[in-house]
């Protein structure tokens, strides 16, 4: 006996000791790799004749997050997009003498529409240096990639390509029948008319108010997409949506090229020739055109400014203390503790002269929002001016947390509003007891010492307690609103009841200020803190290289690819009832509704 112990003790110490030497040896094999990825990609030089080349693929984020920046050291394959990077790219190669033109190669990108349309922005802008601007599709354009494509001087595309253009459409999964079959009731308390949010568990289809909502916003946001491309592209914009309504996707490319949707057909080895021609570039001197990445161009930018002199940008992305997995926002979510501490920190930092707040988030905890609105205004406090630059969206808590910003800036494709309030507490007594057979005993104290329990339902003095407990957040937050936008709160509440808006219709309302995005928002603050053109941007929250947190990223992922691949369309089914599980009971959080772009 005492044998098979020191064997089973001995075993787990070698198990123990080979599984650390493992991942030791990996740690130093990845720092390598990292280490000698950053000092080839810090040797960029940039030569004469080169083009700024855009790859729309995979996900656009607000910015390099550390993990994105890991893998693609490591797989060394494109790096990942993120905005920042690529508007800044945009804006060094419409200076630099070295760089002759952009070519975006249209590979379908997933993006927000607001990402996109500051994105837009930043290529018409480049092209006032005169500079050429080509896209190419082989096999094919996605809408949001058309987007982008439509301000190029030509858009080429494959003989056998095609173009995607649909127009916008929003789904949201109504999930009362499936919680009905297996016996899980969702008790909902809420305030505001149109907050939408816990319909999918409480109805089997959409209300009229939704409904009424979603064509307004959506309505709005395709008369922005559908008026820039055809403006564009020289194309009547009545006569483009009837392009469009008629399955776009489906023309060969010689009608694509007689309704000017495209301007050449060539395939892409044809591309490049021409690329490298139009540069001035010797087939018998170079294979193919000096193409130089945003992230590589970026790296060669070696201008710095005064250390006491900063902007401090704060990106606030995703779901407030929960996760999300809309595009362009963060897996990890907003965390507001940790948010709120470092706005008081640059409240104190002198080399600090002023705030933005880069919010992109659908809303998340009311207490947590709250806890971030509470570190602006005291922020407010030191003097220093702090604006507000809203991304995709900024609705909900995600409104709240910019309400009390002394200047707000949005796009009009930004989604905003949806100022309302609710609690959601499952009631799964019926699959518990019924369908399980588990039956529950209780022994107590007091009638509510186990109230909100998974096993039973709410009673109607809990569910009452909850209800006053919801307005009188909901009352909270529009006071909040109303203050910061200096208005009534009657006014606001007149806009609010948890109504989503597009930043045309939040401009005309109030809600919004001024359209721009983030440099629009740099440069109020520079302005009100007398700056000029002398400062520095600070990015926070800081982004680091974590080998732990990157191996453990690796291991979630393959999960996550494993389960999405066994289950299919219920996935999403999983991860809302998952949500709803690790959320907070009391929620300032937009609908779950998406939007196909």
């Amino acid at each position: 006996m005492l044998k098979k112990f020191f064997l089973v003790v001995c075993g787990s110490f070698v198990g123990s000791f080979l599984a650390l030497i493992f991942f030791t040896i990996t740690a130093v094999l990845m720092s390598f790799v990292i280490f000698s990825s950053m000092s080839s990609s810090m040797g960029v030089k940039l030569e004469k004749k080169s083009i700024l080349y855009i790859r729309l693929d995979g996900e656009l984020n607000e910015r390099p997050s550390e993990m994105s920046q890991m893998m693609a050291m490591i797989k060394e394959e494109d790096e990942s997009q993120d905005l920042s990077t690529l508007i800044k790219s945009l804006k060094l190669a419409k200076e630099n003498e070295n760089i002759d033109g952009v070519y975006l190669d249209c590979r379908g990108m997933a993006s927000g529409m607001s990402s996109l349309y500051e994105l837009r922005n930043a290529l018409i802008d480049f092209k006032k240096s005169k500079k050429f601007v080509y896209a190419f599709g082989d096999e094919g354009i996605m809408q949001s990639d058309y987007y982008l494509a439509s301000v190029a001087d030509s858009i080429f595309l494959n003989p056998e390509g095609s173009v995607d253009v649909h127009g916008l459409g929003a789904s949201t999964p109504y999930m009362k029948g499936l919680l009905d079959k297996v016996g899980v009731e969702m008790q909902v308390v809420r305030v505001g008319t149109f907050k939408s949010a816990v319909e999918p568990y409480m109805l089997s289809e959409m209300s009229d108010a939704n409904r009424l909502q979603q064509e307004h916003y959506l309505g709005s946001l395709w008369g922005v997409i559908s008026k820039d491309i055809a403006t564009s592209r020289n194309i009547d914009t009545t006569a483009f949506n009837q392009l469009t309504d008629s399955v776009m996707l489906t023309m060969s490319s010689q009608e694509l090229l007689q309704n000017k949707i495209v301007d050449h057909l060539c395939y892409r080895t044809e591309m490049e020739d021409k690329l490298r021609r139009l540069v001035g570039v010797e087939l018998k001197d170079d294979l193919s055109p000096k193409l130089i990445s945003p992230s590589e161009l970026v790296l060669t930018d070696n201008e710095t400014k005064s250390g006491d002199k900063q902007i401090a940008v704060v990106y606030a992305t995703g779901e407030i203390d929960g996760s999300t997995s809309v595009p362009g926002m963060s897996e990890e979510g907003i965390d507001s503790e940790s948010l709120a501490a470092t706005i008081r920190t640059l409240q104190y930092d002198d080399n600090v002269k002023g705030l933005v707040l880069r919010v992109n988030s659908p809303g998340g905890s009311a207490f947590g929002s709250e806890v971030i609105w509470k570190a602006i205004e005291d922020f407010k406090k030191s003097g220093k001016p702090v604006a507000v630059s809203m991304s995709d969206y900024a609705a909900s808590g995600g409104y709240y947390i910019s309400s009390g910003a002394q200047r707000i800036f949005a796009e009009p494709t930004t989604i905003t509003g949806s100022i309302g309030i609710f609690g959601v507490i499952p009631n799964a007594s019926n699959f518990i007891n019924n369908t399980l057979g588990v039956k529950f005993e209780e022994v107590t104290t007091n009638e509510n010492a186990i109230a909100g329990a998974i096993y039973k339902p709410l009673s109607e003095k809990q569910k009452a307690a909850l209800q006053r407990m919801v307005e009188r957040g909901y009352d909270l937050f529009t006071r909040r609103c109303a203050v910061g936008r200096k208005v009534s709160q009657d006014s606001i509440k007149s806009i609010a009841e948890g109504r989503v808006w597009d930043g045309i219709t939040a401009k005309n309302i109030g809600l919004v200020d001024e359209f721009g995005g983030l440099q629009a928002a740099i440069d109020w603050v520079a302005k009100k803190a007398n700056l000029g053109d002398d400062y520095s941007i600070t990015n926070l929250p800081e982004t680091e290289m974590n080998f732990q947190a990157l191996l453990g990223q690796m291991a979630r992922s393959r999960v996550e690819a494993d389960m999405q691949r066994r289950m299919g369309m219920f996935y999403t089914y999983y991860e809302q009832l998952q949500a709803i599980l690790n959320r907070d009971q009391v929620l300032c959080i937009m609908e779950p509704v998406e939007i196909d772009f």
